[in-house]
């Protein structure tokens, strides 16, 4: 192992902490009698342990090491890997260096850990690579990378099965079944390396790599005396735009907008406002599951970050990807001023805003900067107040698409209520008796709302899984 990974050209930069690095550290103290027994046998379940704590992270199964391997795959960003994000391989030299790098990666993916086991009197490789996890709620593992890291492994185990000869080891897994393992002869391992060269840039191509291929969406986090850093947002609601009831005109006018943005077309930026609870929110969170697979990608961001969005923008900018950057409830207070930072990012400053990039925010007012009386009166003591007034609503007037959401009235509110009660088959009511509790509940929940109404299900579901057990 630590003979092949500096061998490595495109694939070589994983960090001296990483597992690979050093479990390769160990395998090299281990054939150059550098270290102890025990000591190894400590510094080896120390690995494993970090291996285990990535697999539960993204609920691996079955082979951890391939897991693991097809995982800094699929999220090392190199000068090849980012090339091929979105557009997939192109003819060009380098492609010899990443196959090279695949030749390489396949003996590691079947690298023999017999030896060693053998030596220390130990079997947690065996373990590992034989692997039967505990099942886990979503909410506990990252979905997105863990189906995407399966899929290519099991993928990939299929060509080193048809290539390579299958043989026994003599051992068996804890179900008593024998163990074999997958052998790649030196005169196939050019196909081997080719035919994982073409489904990894095939994932590169679908997805991209690293962070922002595997994930949807995003925040930032900038501690003083760091640097801003990107983190990706694991756990994102799964709703589409069809799973909000109503607001028919409002989702297809966001819908050609988006979309004209996706497929590289002259977009807005995009102010969704109105009355709170209609699903301004929902609307923009349900266009990163609408439009991941077609390189959408979103990244939160708060009024008080808004000092790093030019530093934001100059990271992303390069990449295949677009960018919604996604503003949740924005409004201003007359003493606030990070809308200037905004209103320079959308429009304004001397660089202009790449075409990968637009502005998605929801508020419950239509021009963002709160307006007092003293606004509207002659008898500022300001000088110039009709410019101040003018810099206050100029910031609404920068989103090109704005898109308004009111409360629905008692027919459409009760349209809403069947809708999402359809949905639910544990709710055992009539017509007559849902809308009659349903219009009870919104008198003391806030008002006619798409939220006051999904909460009223939710309430409704709560008690039938009560009286169900």
């Amino acid at each position: 192992m630590y003979r092949e990974i500096p061998r490595l050209v495109m694939f070589r930069q994983f960090g001296e902490d990483s597992i690979l690095m050093r479990l390769a550290a160990i395998m090299h103290d281990f054939d150059e009698n550098l270290d102890e027994k025990e000591n190894l046998i400590s510094r080896i379940y120390e690995e494993i342990r970090a291996l285990l704590e990535v697999s539960t992270d993204f609920a691996f199964d079955k082979n951890l090491w391939h897991d693991y391997l097809t995982y800094l795959l699929i999220t090392n960003e190199n000068p090849f890997t980012m090339t091929a994000e979105k557009v997939g391989a192109s003819n060009g030299s380098v492609n010899q260096f990443a196959k090279n790098d695949m030749r390489i990666f396949c003996r590691l993916y079947n690298y023999d850990f017999d030896k060693i086991e053998e030596a220390l009197g130990i079997d947690c490789f065996t373990t590992v690579t034989h692997y039967h996890s505990i099942s886990k709620k979503e909410q506990m593992f990252n979905r997105n990378i863990s189906e995407k890291v399966l899929d290519i492994t099991e993928r990939l185990e299929a060509v080193f099965a048809n290539e390579g000869s299958l043989v026994e080891t003599g051992k068996k897994d804890e179900k008593g079944q024998p163990i074999t393992k997958v052998i790649i002869k030196d005169d196939v391992e050019a196909k081997v390396a080719n035919e994982m060269f073409a489904i990894i840039t095939d994932f590169y191509h679908d997805y991209g790599v690293g962070m922002f291929g595997l994930n949807k969406a995003f925040r930032i986090r900038h501690e003083d005396g760091h640097d801003m850093e990107i983190l990706p947002i694991t756990s994102t609601e799964y709703v589409k735009l069809d799973d909000l009831v109503g607001y028919e005109v409002q989702k297809q006018e966001l819908r050609e907008n988006t979309e004209a943005f996706v497929q590289g077309r002259p977009a807005n930026n995009c102010l969704l406002y109105g009355d709170a609870g209609t699903g301004k929110s929902t609307s923009i969170k349900a266009l990163i599951n609408e439009y991941y697979d077609q390189g959408l990608r979103m990244i939160e961001i708060y009024k008080h970050q808004f000092k790093d969005l030019s530093r934001l923008i100059s990271i992303i900018k390069n990449r295949n990807y677009r960018f919604i950057i996604y503003m949740d409830d924005l409004s201003f207070e007359d003493f606030e001023i990070e809308y200037k930072y905004l209103k320079a990012v959308i429009e304004g400053g001397l660089e202009v805003r790449p075409d990968n990039v637009l502005i998605y925010a929801t508020s419950n007012r239509r021009h963002l900067i709160r307006e007092s009386w003293k606004d509207k009166s002659d008898m500022s003591d300001d000088l110039h107040h009709s410019d101040t007034v003018e810099e206050k609503l100029s910031l609404s007037s920068r989103f090109g698409c704005a898109i308004r959401y009111i409360n629905p009235d008692k027919k459409e509110f009760n349209q809403i209520i069947m809708e999402l009660a359809s949905r639910c088959p544990e709710i055992k009511m009539t017509e007559e008796e849902l809308l009659a509790a349903a219009n009870q509940w919104e008198i003391y929940h806030g008002g006619m709302s798409g939220r006051t109404a999904q909460q009223f299900i939710d309430s409704l579901r709560g008690k039938a899984a009560t009286d169900a057990e």
